[in-house]
């Protein structure tokens, strides 16, 4: 018999490396004589768990591919393979703390070096072009958090420190759109292209054409950021991580009055929806971390992509997700679509 067994499924099915993920399997020989383990092609995974019909492993650094062959290894035997999309790191030495965001008109990714509350760093805006060619925008902006793009494609950017809204021009130059949003974090347009911005303290403001905002909603204070994204509904998402693991995604209808549409999250981060109405999420679920996929009526949840420390998601028009962690992004081929690129 192949000690090694044989691996039935992997949960899930995405991840980037240092995520957990589950090998449930059947027959896998636990011989410490001989040796055993785990092998994402060819690298050994650090095991944190191991039984003979279920196995934690954390997916290695780095492949050359973004389809990985996992196998196991048991007494000089190995099992047959079973393939996980892994993501690519497209850059890292950042300071992401919300969702990256796509430029319509060139698929390029704009990303943050936000830095810590008041700390102005020489470089704070990148933009990552769909060639893989990182470059910095000669723009000054304290503490950038949320970024997001208005249906005319201008670029607006929270800046938490200084609780307004800039607006980037294609010319690269920074305007002083909106403030006196407090902790100005999390920023979305509706279908009209009415922007909406979060103040982390406890309001979500509605800001006019002119700039001036207007309290929308009030929740509860968040301790990092509050993220904002419109679902097909026409509704506004807000997650606001806590210290609990119990957190919420709040939804907000147009009058401005709340409700929850799912609660049992760890910290909850970046959001954003795809074409089917399902809504992802930075977030832990159950001690497992990653990007969270909950069902469009938030009756069901489930880990999508295993990772750690990640903070935002976006979608790309090739039908990627682009998961950013505190430091660095990746890219994984998914075959799905976001609502704000249709």
């Amino acid at each position: 018999m192949n000690r090694a067994g044989r691996i039935i499924s992997v949960n899930p099915p995405y991840a980037i490396p240092g995520g957990e993920i589950i090998i449930n399997c059947e027959n896998f020989e636990l011989n410490n004589t001989e040796g055993f383990g785990c092998f994402f092609d060819g690298k050994a995974a650090r095991l944190i768990g191991a039984a003979s019909n279920r196995i934690l492993a954390i997916v290695p650094d780095e492949f050359d591919t973004a389809d990985v062959e996992i196998y196991l290894e048991s007494g000089g035997d190995r099992s047959e393979t079973f393939n996980i999309i892994v993501g690519k790191k497209l850059a890292d030495d950042l300071h992401v703390v919300a969702n990256p965001a796509i430029d319509p008109k060139d698929d390029s990714i704009i990303l943050t070096r936000s830095g810590s509350r008041g700390q102005q760093l020489p470089v704070t805006l990148l933009r990552l072009g769909s060639e893989g060619f990182l470059s910095d925008l000669p723009v000054e902006i304290l503490n950038p958090t949320g970024i997001a793009f208005d249906k005319s494609g201008e670029l607006f950017v929270t800046a938490r420190a200084d609780g307004e809204v800039c607006r980037v021009s294609r010319d690269e130059e920074v305007v002083p759109f909106a403030s006196d949003m407090g902790i100005a974090t999390g920023i979305a347009f509706d279908k009209n292209g009415v922007m909406f911005v979060g103040d982390r303290s406890g309001t979500i403001y509605s800001v006019s054409d002119f700039g001036s905002p207007e309290s929308f909603a009030i929740l509860e204070p968040s301790v990092s950021a509050f993220h904002l994204a419109f679902g097909p509904d026409e509704k506004l998402y807000v997650s606001a991580p806590g210290l609990s693991s119990f957190d919420a995604i709040y939804r907000i209808d147009k009058e401005g009055f709340d409700e929850t549409f799912y609660r049992g999250l760890g910290r909850p981060q970046g959001i954003a929806f795809d074409t089917d109405g399902n809504l992802y999420v930075a977030a832990c679920l159950q001690g497992r971390h990653g990007i969270v996929k909950i069902s469009n009526d938030g009756e069901e949840a489930e880990i999508f992509i295993a990772g750690m420390n990640l903070v935002g998601i976006c979608f790309t028009r090739r039908g990627e997700i682009v998961a950013a962690t505190n430091d660095a992004v990746y890219s994984l081929p998914v075959g799905i679509y976001g609502t704000l690129l249709s």
